[in-house]
């Protein structure tokens, strides 16, 4: 296996697949690396792909690509250990060319987003661990696999390789992340007949919900829950910071059975046959834990450069982006014949100029701050939903009596204080 390519691209996620793509279209000899038995094997997401960055790479894939369905409503619960206090947006435009966004199953889509990156002439290697980066004076040559005579050889080299990047740290560009800058993510796929689907969801044939839940779904520790719908199976999930799962010494599989039984979510589930169970690692440090992202022959993509909105959840759509990126810049700098870390620092500059980087930047320290006071999610969610209890319930008590009660239930004016500021620093790191 001792080749020379133009490019090798380790990791055959959605930013190593779009990258792999838009060269192979390009007319770049491109290697698209995968340590999985095929593309999907080993990625998760919660689900949903954006279609406006999908396009960006190919235009109208929605039309052959194998989507479970696009999204009409996306709600928000905020959940107490008995209650919910539901807000969120149901639009038909949405379930309309050329749509919003739509939930997938990662085996399915990546599988076919690899393939239409090797119809433009990408070559696929699947069950390929790349162990280290090649270097000759100071420069990334190629990687070193785990087969046989497996060394590597390209003129550039993208880590796509997820987001403890073992090939990125062996460079130096980050250091071992910290448990507040890492959260698992544990999903499990439960099959459900779609008419049940879309009678409990309240949908029309073929559309999709999505709910994002917080605060008891997580036991107050900062993350979020999620349950989305696909064709014939709900994705239910939860995910949370490792330092937060370390503190309050709570198993991941617990959470998502606690999740799971809690009584506004059990009645969506009910009936439904468990098919996988997943988890993975999701990189939560934001712009702060951005690692180095160019050197001499090498360029850092999707989860393995960090890039994650926790606040919105997009990672998938961040990572295309960046891979795009990563990719144009390639095929500029195979034309000048310069692979050093100045020419290929175009593609840094691009990114975070886009608005990956500047959404980064606008939530740079929301992820810290959330963690740093949970009360957020462990005392103020409680409180609204015993708050909206107390006004919705007719017995007899006039809703000035009940505006008052409410009123005095949150505390002495020094309670009342500290939670007009704690309003007021969660507005500013959001803003």
């Amino acid at each position: 296996m001792s080749e020379k390519f133009e490019c090798i691209v380790v990791g055959a996620g959605p930013a190593g697949i779009a990258c792999a793509y838009e060269l192979a279209k390009a007319g770049v000899d491109v290697l698209l690396l995968e340590r999985g038995e095929y593309p999907g094997s080993k990625n998760v997401m919660g689900g949903v792909l954006y279609r406006k960055m999908m396009e960006d790479v190919i235009p109208e894939f929605y039309k052959e690509a194998p989507l479970e369905r696009p999204i009409v409503e996306q709600r928000f619960m905020m959940l107490d250990k008995e209650s919910a206090v539901t807000f969120g947006y149901k639009g038909m435009e949405w379930g309309r060319e050329p749509y919003n966004n739509f939930t997938v199953l990662r085996a399915k889509f990546d599988q076919w987003f690899a393939q239409k990156a090797v119809e433009q002439g990408a070559l696929l290697i699947n069950e390929t661990v790349a162990l280290e980066c090649i270097m000759e004076d100071g420069r990334v040559v190629g990687v070193r696999t785990d087969r046989p005579d497996g060394d590597l050889y390209a003129d550039v080299v993208v880590l796509a390789d997820g987001v403890n990047s073992l090939l990125a740290k062996s460079l130096g560009f980050h250091k071992e992340f910290k448990p507040d800058e890492v959260a698992l993510a544990t999903m499990e796929i439960i099959k459900l007949d779609r008419k049940i689907i879309e009678d409990r969801f309240n949908l029309e044939e073929g559309q999709g919900c999505t709910i994002e839940l917080f605060g008891d779904a997580t036991k107050g520790i900062l993350g979020t829950g999620f349950l989305y719908t696909n064709k014939d199976t709900l994705s239910i999930g939860v995910g949370t910071l490792l330092s937060g799962l370390i503190k309050h010494k709570i198993k991941p599989y617990e959470l998502l059975e606690y999740v799971k039984q809690h009584p506004m979510i059990r009645p969506y589930l009910q009936g439904g046959e468990s098919q996988e169970y997943l988890a993975h690692l999701i990189p939560e440090g934001g712009y702060y834990s951005m690692p180095k992202v160019v050197g001499n022959g090498v360029l850092v993509v999707g989860d393995a450069a960090q890039l994650v909105n926790a606040i919105h959840r997009e990672g998938s759509n961040m990572a295309m982006t960046s891979g795009r990126l990563a990719a144009e810049t390639i095929v500029m700098a195979k034309q000048a014949g310069n692979f050093s870390e100045a020419m290929l620092d175009h593609y840094r500059q691009r990114l975070m100029e886009s608005f990956v980087g500047e959404d980064l930047k606008k939530y740079k320290d929301s992820t810290h701050h959330f963690d740093k006071f949970p009360q957020y999610f462990d005392q103020y969610i409680p409180m609204m939903n015993r708050a909206a209890s107390q006004m919705f319930t007719v017995d007899g008590t006039s809703k000035r009596e009940k505006q008052k009660k409410i009123w005095r239930d949150i505390g002495t004016v020094k309670q009342k204080l500290k939670i007009a500021r704690d309003m007021y620093r969660a507005w500013k790191v959001i803003k």
